[in-house]
């Protein structure tokens, strides 16, 4: 009974903390806006410099909080917050090339949409209980901080200073990248150029990102002179590109090789380089730092996506699995399964690939199209010689 009135009585408080924020809002262009605090000022309207929050249907505003987000205050997880709210908040790019790209319906597609996708999908039991919130890389570790977003799946990479300054917590990597750069042929550039041939370049990145400081501290130790311009969003990187502001644009691989085929004008030629990248990009989920019952939820959502390609489940014939015994069989749901001893239904793990898809579905669908193979790379399966690997569903 008291832990009742003590949930009620604190959702009260944020209620009147919300509406005295709205209250005494400023309109003027002047005015700083007020930073976020809660989770409950998801439910004010977005900064102008974020997109809203967008489903596959249409942009609406967040879901208000509940009395079971409120409990989390006290020491309860996210994963209940969550189940009781009934949607995912998930940060995105929202403008990166096959990665996630908001559409003109306001749709969000992509490797990392998709991977929303599959956490709401054995969360929730349904992969379209999401919203999505586009964030710019300044914005990210923020919305994650405040409650805004639940996780963010938006490029971002694992660094130890991310991991205990910043407060961050990373779960499996999803996509093995690395920092290159990119310029034209007709400015001297080969796929055998690197840092030496930067000399004098107007290099142009991302701010606050682990790719301006790489290109910063590569060019320092090879004693090269750059000038280094960087820009809050991708789009702006890139236009600067395509004008001719800058000589070299710079950040991971796999955003290089995408921008190349959608946006390389027809008379010219764009070239990517040094052979090897500059950096070591692991890419991931990311959400706030111990809250043990939700990274399971979202790490073993990604090892199921892992698990399921090792032995063949698709999303189209995973039905055929379903009374298949050991590993497989505990993953989808039958004897032995472990779903529901972490929070989940049984059937958790079976829904996300069902809706969605395993890593293969999911990685062939958004990135074979633009170049991005895995076979002979990081991200291949960890018997063919790559990266992606998973613990035992046991």
């Amino acid at each position: 009974m008291q832990k009742s009135k003590l949930v009620r009585l604190l959702a009260l408080f944020l209620s009147i903390g919300v509406i005295a924020a709205a209250c005494g809002s400023d309109d003027s262009d002047d005015a700083p806006a007020a930073p976020a605090t809660t989770a409950a000022a998801a439910t004010t309207a977005a900064p102008a410099a974020t997109a809203a929050p967008t489903t596959a249907a249409a942009t609406t505003a967040a879901p208000a909080t509940t009395a079971a987000e409120v409990e989390v205050v006290q020491g309860g997880s996210l994963l209940d917050a969550v189940q009781a709210r009934g949607t995912l908040m998930c940060g995105v790019s929202g403008s990166a090339v096959a990665f996630s790209e908001t559409q003109a319906d306001g749709s969000v597609t992509g490797f990392d949409a998709d991977y929303c996708r599959a956490v709401a999908a054995a969360v929730l039991g349904d992969a379209n209980a999401v919203m999505f919130m586009a964030l710019t890389a300044s914005e990210r570790f923020t919305a994650v901080q405040t409650g805004d977003v639940d996780v963010l799946m938006r490029n971002s990479t694992w660094t130890q200073s991310r991991d205990t300054d910043v407060g961050m917590d990373f779960g499996p990597t999803t996509y093995y990248d690395g920092q290159q750069l990119m310029g034209r042929v007709s400015d001297g550039f080969s796929g055998t150029s690197g840092i030496a041939d930067l000399e004098g370049a107007v290099v142009c990145t991302n701010a606050g990102t682990t790719t301006e400081k790489n290109i910063a501290e590569a060019t320092e130790l090879a004693g090269v002179n750059i000038t280094l311009n960087s820009f809050e969003t991708g789009d702006e990187v890139w236009q600067q590109f395509l004008d001719g502001a800058c000589d070299i644009s710079t950040t991971d691989g796999s955003a290089l090789v995408g921008r190349k085929v959608k946006q390389q004008p027809a008379d010219e030629e764009w070239v990517i380089f040094p052979p090897t990248p500059i950096s070591k990009e692991p890419l991931g989920p990311v959400y706030g730092q111990n809250d043990s019952a939700w990274a399971d939820a979202v790490n073993w959502t990604v090892y199921a996506t892992i698990i399921a390609d090792e032995y063949g489940v698709t999303q189209a014939n995973v039905d055929d699995w379903l009374s298949e015994p050991g590993e497989v069989g505990r993953l989808l749901g039958g004897d032995g399964e472990l779903q529901t001893t972490m929070g989940l239904s049984a059937d958790a793990f079976y829904n996300v690939i069902k809706q969605v898809g395993n890593y293969s579905d999911i990685y062939n669908s958004n990135l074979n199209p633009v170049g991005l193979v895995r076979e002979g790379s990081a991200n291949a399966n960890w018997k063919e010689g790559g990266l992606i690997y998973s613990p035992p569903a046991r």
